[in-house]
């Protein structure tokens, strides 16, 4: 005979983030769920990508997302939603993706690489990046002119010129490296940056910021950063410098 057993309930009280990752992404989740500490409760869903990067499998993701976030679990105010895609925000358009992406989950914060990147340069002073990028020139072109209108030049960029994902997943950190250095050589920049949440090179920042003596950003790097800043200040656990900085106070409004 089944006993009916009493239970009590635990709310949650530390801030939630959710986090929307490509379906060809095999980065993300890895990389994110190592920086984010357990205060930060922390819920992923996938949204569907297509096997190529191309500037038309980027922009189609934008009527995907509200059906993306809406998988994510009902009855959870989010303090902040990510969008795990650089070049797709570059397409799609950061005003686009936060609409998007709060018709499916009520969030009172949301960002993605692109608008992360921004404010990380921001917090560090960056104005020149070195641009790494794992995709083809059309695809990277769009978050270069994204960067420029934020003030952010990208004056050395280099790319791996790859358009499949799965191959993008599996470029290994010490060809990421090389490729930084390089870039970095050529001077004339404040910062390296290292685009693509499925690039994974988080392993190899802090022997970058050694070497080059400069700041090295990557999309999960800047991404998670803005996130834990955007929940409540959120410290992250990560390598490099941006680990430590800060979002600026809100300037208050005008009487």
């Amino acid at each position: 005979r089944m006993s009916a057993i009493r239970y009590e309930l635990q709310d949650f009280d530390g801030p939630t983030a959710g986090l929307v990752v490509l379906q060809s992404d095999e980065v993300i989740e890895r990389e994110m769920r190592a920086m984010m500490p357990e205060t930060l409760r922390l819920m992923i869903t996938r949204i569907a990508s297509g096997l190529r990067v191309t500037p038309e499998n980027l922009g189609a993701m934008a009527a995907a997302l509200p059906r993306a976030t809406g998988l994510l679990p009902r009855g959870v105010t989010f303090d902040v939603i990510g969008y795990g895609c650089t070049s797709a925000t570059a397409q799609i358009g950061p005003q686009a993706v936060a609409e998007a992406i709060r018709l499916g989950a009520p969030a009172r914060a949301v960002t993605q690489p692109v608008s992360a990147l921004i404010a990380a340069c921001a917090a560090l002073g960056v104005a020149r990046l070195a641009f790494l990028s794992p995709n083809i020139e059309s695809v990277s072109e769009p978050l270069r002119d994204a960067l420029a209108k934020s003030g952010i030049r990208t004056p050395v960029f280099g790319s791996f010129n790859e358009a499949e994902e799965a191959r993008v997943a599996r470029i290994s950190p010490a060809s990421i490296a090389e490729a930084a250095k390089s870039l970095a050589a050529q001077g004339g920049v404040d910062a390296v940056f290292l685009s693509c949440t499925n690039l994974g090179c988080l392993g190899v920042i802090d022997a970058l910021e050694a070497e080059i003596g400069l700041p090295v950003l990557s999309s999960n790097l800047v991404l998670g950063w803005h996130m834990g800043q955007l929940a409540d200040g959120v410290a992250i656990t990560a390598p490099g410098r941006l680990a430590a900085c800060v979002l600026p106070a809100p300037k208050p409004l005008p009487n």
